[in-house]
């Protein structure tokens, strides 16, 4: 199956709905210092005209990254986000030309999120992963893989 591309569109306004001082924008500040690009949120759109919004994307359009800035108490449902926005990740690094890196961002509190197999799953299909801890970004160590036998 041929890749969808997907055209970047200029935003109405440079932070979308992340506010001032909202946990989003202030993981995308931080991310954006870390890999030294500004990042911002921006609206993409497929060929048939309708439209998908990418978090935070680079001026070059090389690094894409999507957010979940949940706080408070962990929920199971937070697991779910992640997956969703690892899927989407994946479709957007296929489907943007010039793409070439997959970022998401998580709170603390999602790194529960990211047991098991999640985490794993993520670093086999190359989507970094970075936790924004009280403003400091922190790559997320990757799984280790266990030494396998052979006959």
């Amino acid at each position: 199956m041929r890749p969808v591309h997907l055209t970047v569109l200029d935003a109405s306004n440079e932070w979308s709905r992340f506010a001032e001082g909202s946990v989003e924008r202030r993981m995308l500040l931080a991310l954006g210092d870390r890999l030294g690009t500004p990042l911002r949120p921006k609206p993409l759109m497929l060929p048939d005209g309708s439209r998908v919004e990418v978090e935070g994307i680079d001026a070059a359009c090389r690094v894409l990254v999507q957010l979940v800035g949940n706080q408070g108490a962990y929920k199971p449902a937070y697991r779910n986000k992640v997956m969703a926005d690892m899927f989407k990740l994946l479709w957007l690094r296929d489907s943007v030309p010039t793409a070439e890196r997959a970022v998401l961002l998580v709170t603390d509190v999602i790194v529960q999120a990211l047991g098991g197999w999640v985490a794993r799953a993520a670093s086999d299909l190359g989507i970094e992963i970075h936790v924004f801890d009280n403003g400091a970004i922190v790559p997320l160590r990757a799984p280790s893989r266990p030494a396998v036998k052979r006959a």
